[in-house]
């Protein structure tokens, strides 16, 4: 298949340093490829893809010149897919709405992937606006605010199995990986450490935004030993960060739609010691790769039973569950579907008195957009 990917552009494909969606993104491009299809990524001249690449904003805006206007170059996004819309069997969004007039009116089937949370004020009305739209949610929860959108599949994501290598030594340490926001939980992941008398390594971005909130909440917390920040780390060196550490704290305080660095850990045979929140329980199995609490005194006495798991198990279940040929089979199963759907429609049309090159402008002109079927329900 003729394969149309749409990136956000404020990072990369892969990004440089932090960016989970566009992580993703760059391994199912790889995947993507590697089936077999013919697959172009609409995203920032400073990506990297084994596909085609559109660039569509010489650099990612986040590392690019400053100033820049987001919403400019996402209209340039949006114009470059609409001029090439029909060179594409199927286009795949990871922009979340504001490619959906457009995409709507292309007369080609579309998917949109979200990436983020869906508890906000107002998404049911342009739930309501697009109803034929297909939607993929990266778990089963993220999906629960908006039950009435056209959910076609829940595809959680996956990662190259060969990407990190594991270690099944117990670790020295406990890792937090993430960005430094009081909903991602740093504030606990310092108690909970302190109080289980072990070090904590924390390697985060600093959004601009939050820079009182750190200056505030959490410098004077760390010290520089027990308490050590390393900083935001790039794909070579999370691998090591991960890998020495005796369990990733991940005590979020919001409705996490998927959380990818609980895989990333699991990929290192690093076990996960979560709060119950978004898609945690779907992601952490209890008592195997991880332990699922409630607050920081449960968080606690998880710290003191980690060495009744198996590293090896926690691997095991990463490359059963989470690796990224896994995920691209699942979208290519949906791709499929759309464009069979697309067909079925266009044969279905009958014109009379048959001019047939009327009944064929009339059919393809007919031709459902981003409809599926109900198969991830």
């Amino acid at each position: 298949m003729r394969i149309a990917q749409l990136a956000p552009l404020a990072e990369s494909v892969p990004p440089k340093l932090y960016g989970g969606t566009e992580r993703v993104i760059a391994w199912l491009m790889d995947e993507l490829v590697e089936l077999g299809h013919d697959v172009t990524l609409f995203a920032s001249g400073d990506s990297k893809t084994k596909g085609k690449l559109h660039p569509v904003w010489p650099r990612a805006l986040r590392l690019g010149r400053r100033g820049a206007d987001p919403s400019a170059a996402c209209a340039l996004l949006i114009e470059a897919i609409a001029e090439r819309a029909s060179d594409f069997d199927v286009i795949h969004s990871h922009v979340d709405w504001l490619p959906l007039p457009v995409l709507s009116r292309t007369g080609v089937p579309f998917l949109t992937t979200m990436h983020g949370r869906l508890d906000l004020p107002g998404l049911s009305k342009v739930i309501g606006a697009f109803p034929s739209a297909g939607f993929v949610s990266i778990s089963d929860n993220q999906r629960r605010p908006l039950p009435d959108a056209n959910w076609i599949a829940t595809i959680q994501h996956g990662m190259p199995k060969d990407l990190f290598r594991p270690s099944y030594d117990h670790g020295s340490y406990l890792a937090f990986l993430g960005r430094l926001t009081a909903d991602k939980g740093p504030e606990a992941a310092i108690r909970i450490a302190r109080a289980a008398r072990m070090p904590l390594r924390v390697a985060a971005k600093i959004p601009r935004a939050e820079t009182a909130y750190f200056k505030k909440k959490l410098e004077p917390n760390i010290d520089g030993e027990e308490i050590r920040l390393v900083g935001e780390v790039d794909e070579i060196r999370k691998q090591p960060f991960l890998a020495g550490a005796a369990a990733l704290l991940f005590p979020i305080n919001w409705p996490e739609p998927f959380g990818l660095v609980m895989i990333e850990a699991m990929a290192c045979g690093t076990p996960v010691i979560a709060y119950r929140w978004g898609s945690v329980p779907e992601v952490v199995e209890d008592g195997v790769t991880g332990f699922i609490v409630d607050n920081e005194e449960q968080a606690i006495a998880a710290v003191n039973e980690l060495g009744r798991l198996d590293r090896r198990a926690v691997r095991a279940r990463f490359e059963e569950r989470f690796a990224a040929s896994r995920m691209a089979r699942e979208y290519e199963i949906r791709y499929r579907e759309l464009v069979d759907r697309g067909v079925r429609a266009a044969e279905s049309v009958q014109i009379p008195g048959g001019d047939e090159g009327f009944a064929k402008g009339a059919a393809q002109s007919s031709r459902p957009v981003g409809t599926a079927s109900d198969s991830g329900r």
